[in-house]
């Protein structure tokens, strides 16, 4: 027996970190017998038709902030973003409504925007042609409510997901942009049969135990269920029980259920952007990730979040650069 084996059959259980064992790549059991297109469809479809209030993810919270304006498009609608001093979020069109000047590159004086062409003061009031939109902070995104963009009836605030609770928690966003539609991008989170195929640097030993059946699933029921070992390094890992479910049309939610960090969520929001250069469809992936653990060592952890949440970003960009050229690759199929 090697070191490896002596160490792996002495390692204690309740310990969150696991050595595994693994087929190489090509001889793990195949997955596409129990991922019918069907299944994927009608999940999406099941989140299609879910209320959204019309709100849509436009940034991360930190993102938005007291010193200088945040500009983004949404549906193709130029907007612009900034906190006031007590910390507010307000929102609006991103163009001045004098001549049209670009108000993501205004200065912010007193907690109102000075438009750097002619010095047009917009405080977050009406302002002429110039009128707010809705916004909400949740604390992690900032959210916008679009109605004329959504076209249902609105709701007083977005759909946020119930997140792990209490201070010792870390959180980070990362934004990726694909030439794709939302509903591409939730395909992709819906299909989690492709981890360990698609992304075997991150996960290992990965089984759908439960997936819905048909369109006609009742809320309480809609979720996948899903056996997966986190890889960290070589053959160790931290295996958990992880279930996924859509809040709402734009939104995937992988929550741990059982396993290290029970609580802890990853939400991947698509955000439509409008049409590129080329014709074809933006969509934003905002993904949040929302850590805790109820370990005593993870308080310390939390502290040093500012050093922690850059790791945490370039793990999900890593893994979305993948799963963009899915979602891109299925955008394409079903547009050309």
């Amino acid at each position: 027996m090697n070191v490896s084996r002596r160490i792996a059959g002495r390692w204690p259980r309740r310990w969150p970190v696991q050595p595994f064992r693994e087929p190489s790549w090509a001889k793990q059991e195949p997955t596409y017998r129990d991922c019918p297109p069907a299944l994927i469809e009608a999940a999406g479809k099941r989140a299609s038709a879910r209320p959204s209030g019309n709100w849509f993810v436009v940034a991360a919270s930190r993102e938005v902030r007291a010193d200088r304006p945040f500009g983004v498009t949404v549906g193709g609608r130029e907007l612009v973003a900034w906190r006031k001093p007590d910390g507010e979020v307000h929102l609006g069109p991103g163009a001045c409504p004098h001549l049209g000047a670009p108000l993501a590159d205004a200065r912010i004086d007193g907690g109102a925007l000075v438009c750097r062409w002619h010095g047009l003061r917009i405080d977050g009031a009406r302002c002429g042609t110039w009128s707010p939109v809705p916004a909400h902070d949740d604390g992690v995104l900032v959210w916008a409510r679009l109605d004329r963009l959504g076209g249902e009836p609105p709701l007083a605030a977005p759909v946020v997901p119930a997140r792990p609770e209490g201070t010792a928690r870390i959180d980070a966003v990362a934004t990726l942009t694909g030439t794709c539609e939302p509903e591409d991008v939730v395909a992709n989170r819906l299909d989690p049969w492709h981890g360990a195929w698609f992304h075997p640097y991150s996960f290992s030993r990965l089984r759908v135990l439960e997936a819905p059946q048909g369109l006609d699933v009742p809320d309480e029921e809609d979720w996948f269920l899903v056996e997966v070992t986190f890889r960290l390094a070589g053959r160790w890992g931290v295996p958990v029980l992880a279930e996924f479910t859509c809040p709402e049309p734009r939104t995937v939610v992988m929550r741990i259920v059982e396993g290290e960090g029970v609580g802890s969520v990853v939400e991947t929001h698509a955000t439509p952007l409008g049409p590129g250069p080329d014709g074809r469809p933006r969509t934003a992936v905002i993904e949040a990730t929302i850590a805790a653990s109820s370990r005593p060592g993870f308080a310390v952890a939390a502290r040093l979040a500012p050093a922690i949440r850059p790791l945490m970003r370039h793990t999900a960009a890593r893994l979305w650069r993948d799963d963009l050229a899915y979602a891109e690759r299925r955008y394409a199929l079903r547009a050309d």
